[in-house]
Formats: structure tokens, C-alpha cells, sequence
């Protein structure tokens, strides 16, 4: 059985973190480059783990031996990897990849990890098209904790700003990051641009894989990202009816990327996810990153996808609000026309609506509340 690495010392500790396999040698520069731009932690992850509260440079910078250029931004997280000026680019891209964001969804985290290991060591194949490469929030990773003060994934598209947020670490960790992929679109305009953030599920769910596409008036989904989600083993797609705070949508309605969020499957804290069952989303990116290399021909049962689209929310509104779905049902549990989802007792106002999301396909009610 393939699982992650145990990393230890991760809960209240910011001692570096190592993990229990001695890492691998790579060869002359290689080596070199690992050295200089993870200050000779073994890995990204390692490195991250280590820094995540220190006042790190604004910049590190090396190059592969291959030529590719690679840029650790401050705060640590952050890889701004660019290929050599003649290197092909066939699909005439550049990507943003981000996991981490939550920092109790340790899988997606293990899986950039071990593509940036592979990448820097000069093994089989080189990057092919720009790339940034984002580790969301490092102190909530060591900690093991969804977030600290506030759920980061809530404070993009400038929510960040609000009074209540701006001064929290991780007001100012998504302020960071909104900043970092402005650049990185701007340096590279011209190209299409596609940003997945990737995350692991906190609640159970009918189905164990799936996508958000954010809203974008009169966009649609292309052909060629619903064959990257069925790639990556992604069978479900979820169209969103409303811009909103998460990350994915602020790159897709302000960088105009073609964005996803994408649950990969079940919370497990370091070293425990079996590895064996992301190994959708590890091939899909590896292909997307060497380039030039046509998608394989779709297979059962990843040969379709299945659609649903977010149409109302039920809030919250207070006291006299009775709401009838236990909190533990899972994400896409169907139910019937006419069962009784809330009710109010008496109108109420004053309070702060608290919103559940519900998809429709066919004439079917599904629940889906907490994806991100």
C-alpha cells in the first residue's frame, strides 16, 4: 500500500519537521539548487513546515539544471517556477496550483510535494509552462487545523479587507496570495490561464470527488477542463450560481482563469493518507506540467461527468429558523420533493444569515453544504 511519509512534530511545534524516509541525493546542481532555495530541508514541504512563522526573505532564487528558473517568494509556500525562454510550450499555458489552504487537507499538500521532488530532481521529464505553486496557510498546516483565527478561503476576492479580517494572519496570508497570482497573470498574459485549488472534504459525501466551477456571467465549462476532471478521476461537477469569497473564484473573475476547487476525498491529518487514491490528481498534473502530451482516452467509470447546479441558499435568520438536516448528513444526499428542510416558528430579523447551498439536476434535491 502506498501511504505519505509520517511528518512528525507537526501539532504546537515550529521546530523543523522531518520526514521519516532520509531524502533522496540528488545529483550535482540539482542537489545544489534543493539546497539553496529549501535552506537544505529535504524537501518544499519540509522547508515550509520549518518557516511557516519565520520572516523569511522577500525572494530566493536558483535555477535547475535544465535551465528552469525557480523563485521561492516570502512567506514561504510559494514556488514561481519558469521554463527556459526556448523550451516549447505546447499547450500554451500557465497554471496556478494551490492545496493547503485549509491546513488540516494534508493529501493535496503531499501530492505538490512530490511533484516539486520530482521536478527538482532532474528525473524523467522538465516543466514545460510557467507554473506557481502555492502551499495556502503553513501556521494552520503545522498545527493540523483547518484554519486559525478564520477560514481563509473565505477572505478572497477582497473580503480580506474588512476590518474585522485585515489584521489577522490570514487576512493578510490571502491578501499575499491574491497579490502573488496578479503578477504571475500578468507576467504571463497571452497565455490561458487555469488555477486549481485543491482540497480534501471535512464531511462525508455521496461522492468522494468533485469540482466547483466558479460563476463568471455567460461562461461556460470547456471541453478540455471537463477532460482534465475526468483524468484527475473527477467525476462530479458542481456549477456555482454566484461570484463569491472562496479562491477559486476570485482568480477566475478577476484574473478571467479558468478556476476550479476541487475535493479530492476524506481529511487525514500528515502521513496518513493512502496516496494510492490521488493518484488521479498527481498523473493529470504531471501531464499538464511536462506539456505535449495528449490526455488519455477517457474510461470507465471516469468516462463522464455528472453536472449539478447551486440554486438557492437557505439562510439562517435567527432564533425562530428550524432547520431539519442533521449536520453530519453527507455532501449529495438526495431527497424527496416535499420533505420539510426548514421551517421558520415566527419572522425574526437582526441576526447574521447562516447559508446552506443546494444543487438540483433532473428534479432531484440534493444536500450539499460545507464544500469549502
Amino acid at each position: 500500500m502506498r501511504f505519505s511519509p509520517a511528518i512528525h512534530g507537526l501539532r504546537n511545534s515550529r521546530k523543523a519537521i522531518q520526514p521519516d524516509a532520509p531524502p533522496k541525493r540528488c545529483r550535482g546542481g540539482v542537489y545544489e539548487a534543493t539546497n539553496q532555495i529549501f535552506d537544505f530541508h529535504p524537501d518544499w514541504l519540509s522547508h515550509t513546515l520549518a518557516n511557516a512563522s519565520a520572516d523569511l526573505p522577500p525572494e530566493t532564487k536558483t535555477a535547475l539544471p535544465d535551465g528552469t528558473q525557480v523563485s521561492r517568494k516570502a512567506n514561504g509556500g510559494v514556488l514561481w517556477l519558469t521554463p527556459p525562454a526556448d523550451r516549447a510550450n505546447p499547450n500554451q499555458e500557465a497554471l496556478i496550483i494551490s492545496a493547503g489552504v485549509h491546513g488540516n487537507e494534508t493529501a493535496p499538500i503531499e501530492v505538490l510535494n512530490t511533484l516539486v521532488s520530482e521536478l527538482f530532481s532532474g528525473g524523467d521529464w522538465s516543466l514545460a509552462c510557467p507554473l506557481l505553486l502555492i502551499l495556502g496557510n503553513p501556521p494552520a498546516m503545522v498545527e493540523g487545523e483547518r484554519f486559525l483565527d478564520v477560514n481563509m478561503n473565505r477572505l478572497f476576492n477582497g473580503a480580506h479587507g474588512k476590518s474585522e479580517y485585515s489584521r489577522l494572519a490570514e487576512g493578510r496570508r490571502a491578501r499575499f496570495l491574491e497579490e502573488m497570482c496578479r503578477q504571475f497573470a500578468m507576467a504571463h498574459q497571452g497565455l490561458a490561464l487555469s488555477h486549481y485549488d485543491l482540497h480534501t472534504a471535512i464531511r462525508p459525501s455521496k461522492r468522494e470527488r468533485f469540482a466547483l466551477y466558479p460563476f463568471v456571467e455567460g461562461r461556460s465549462v470547456p471541453a478540455g477542463q471537463c477532460a482534465f476532471l475526468l483524468e484527475a478521476e473527477v467525476e462530479t461537477l458542481l456549477l456555482q450560481h454566484k461570484e463569491s469569497t472562496v479562491f477559486s473564484s476570485f482568480t477566475a473573475s478577476t484574473l478571467k482563469a479558468e478556476s476550479f476547487t476541487i475535493e479530492l476525498g476524506k481529511v487525514e491529518p500528515f502521513g496518513r493518507n493512502d496516496l494510492r487514491r490521488f493518484q488521479g490528481i498527481e498523473r493529470a498534473l504531471r501531464r499538464r506540467f511536462r506539456g505535449g502530451e495528449a490526455a488519455p482516452a477517457v474510461r470507465p467509470p471516469f468516462d463522464h461527468l455528472t453536472v449539478f447546479e447551486v440554486v438557492h441558499e437557505v439562510l439562517n435568520t435567527g432564533p425562530s429558523f428550524r432547520f431539519h438536516v442533521p449536520d453530519d448528513v453527507a455532501n449529495f444526499t438526495e431527497y424527496q420533493p416535499g420533505t420539510v428542510i426548514w421551517r421558520m416558528i415566527r419572522t425574526t430579523t437582526g441576526s447574521e444569515p447562516r447559508r446552506r447551498r443546494w444543487c438540483f439536476q433532473t428534479g432531484r434535491c440534493l444536500w450539499a453544504s460545507g464544500w469549502v
